[in-house]
């Protein structure tokens, strides 16, 4: 796999990236890693050596501990919620009331809801995905099914506005979009999901198995604990926005994000914040192969800078109704940011995707022939 993304990404980064043949290619974008910047790598915290968590895909960090999800998985005791303590071993599991398809990412709602995104499609072959919302105290957790307006969609981040509205950022390369629900989500139905908006991925150089294509990808999300900060994590950065009048999805769309390395994470799917905000959280899938390394749970600093708030609260900040989902102030399908994106992306869309869906079959493959045994 990683062989065919590094040819791919080879042609890829031949071609020119100015307006057309000959011109010099434009200035890097705001928020890009600057080119020759020496990444830092993360300070160990702890190591995940529980067998039941190869594959972690979602993480939110309580006072006490952790909460960690896999990703798709045939093996029955890998298909739960994980709660870890401080030092990352597993201190209580919580099941499924039915079997997942794919959870990706999971975030955790002030009041300690824990919101669970069933939303990866590898194949975009979905009609629906689904969210999980496991309350505080609560056995097991409440299935939501949400179905996109414009089809398929793979997705691996899954963020809470400040009203507890969820969105789901796609994993579409180069201009991810973002999605939430329609009207207030409910039990036995099934959502429509609206589109928000999209943004583009500034320009990355930091070092990550993939190339190219690890920089291209959104593959998780988090909201700061007091709601000043969003990040979203590609396989190379973790891309940090300031909120303002708790609008996430504007922060996204409008915002110029920093950029924070996570260099040569193995395969880096989740990022969290930590308890007081200041720093950073990320936990990588385990390696291929029975020698490969156990995940380890490393720490980054933020590049925080506070800034004063608005002095009026945005008139497109959306207003909520029951179970928090935004209906009114609707913003734009489209805006110029939007049309432009990022022309790397652009290019390389089509053969990311490819790369992405035909790359991680012939890993869960290999992993399936295993016998699903670590």
């Amino acid at each position: 796999m990683r062989r065919l993304v590094t040819l791919v990404a080879a042609a890829v980064l031949a071609l020119p990236v100015g307006g057309s043949a000959g011109e010099p290619a434009a200035a890097p974008p705001p928020g890009q890693v600057p080119a020759g910047l020496r990444a830092a790598a993360g300070t160990p915290v702890c190591t995940v050596d529980d067998k039941r968590l190869p594959e972690v895909s979602g993480l939110a960090a309580t006072d006490d501990g952790y909460v960690v999800v896999n990703d798709s998985s045939d093996v029955d005791n890998r298909r739960r919620i994980f709660f870890l303590d401080r030092d990352c071993a597993v201190d209580r599991t919580v099941r499924y009331p039915s079997r997942p398809r794919d959870t990706e990412d999971l975030t955790r709602a002030p009041d300690g809801t824990i919101w669970i995104g069933d939303i990866g499609d590898n194949d975009r072959v979905r009609e629906t995905v689904a969210l999980w919302k496991l309350a505080p105290g609560a056995d097991s957790p409440v299935l939501h099914r949400v179905s996109y307006p414009d089809g398929a969609h793979d997705a691996e981040a899954l963020l809470l506005a400040a009203d507890g509205t969820p969105i789901i950022v796609t994993k579409d390369p180069g201009t991810p979009g973002l999605y939430i629900p329609s009207r207030a989500l409910r039990t036995g139905q099934t959502t429509p999901l609206r589109k928000v908006g999209q943004f583009s991925l500034p320009r990355s150089t930091t070092s990550n198995p993939f190339s190219i294509f690890g920089r291209q990808l959104v593959t998780g999300g988090a909201v700061a604990p007091d709601g000043s900060r969003v990040v979203l994590r590609t396989y190379a950065d973790a891309l940090e926005f300031d909120v303002s009048g708790g609008d996430v999805v504007r922060a996204i769309t409008e915002g110029t994000p920093r950029t924070v390395p996570l260099p040569d994470e193995p395969q880096g799917e989740s990022i969290a914040y930590s308890p007081d905000g200041r720093t950073l959280l990320t936990l990588s899938e385990k390696g291929d192969g029975d020698s490969a390394a156990d995940p380890v749970l490393l720490r980054y600093p933020t590049a925080h800078q506070p800034r004063p708030e608005p002095s009026a609260t945005p008139s497109t900040v959306p207003r909520s109704v029951p179970g928090g989902t935004a209906v009114n102030g609707e913003r734009p399908a489209e805006s110029s940011r939007e049309i432009s994106g990022n022309f790397v992306g652009a290019v390389a869309g089509i053969l990311l995707a490819l790369v992405a869906i035909a790359g991680f079959a012939v890993r869960r493959a290999r992993r399936r022939e295993s016998g699903g045994v670590r």
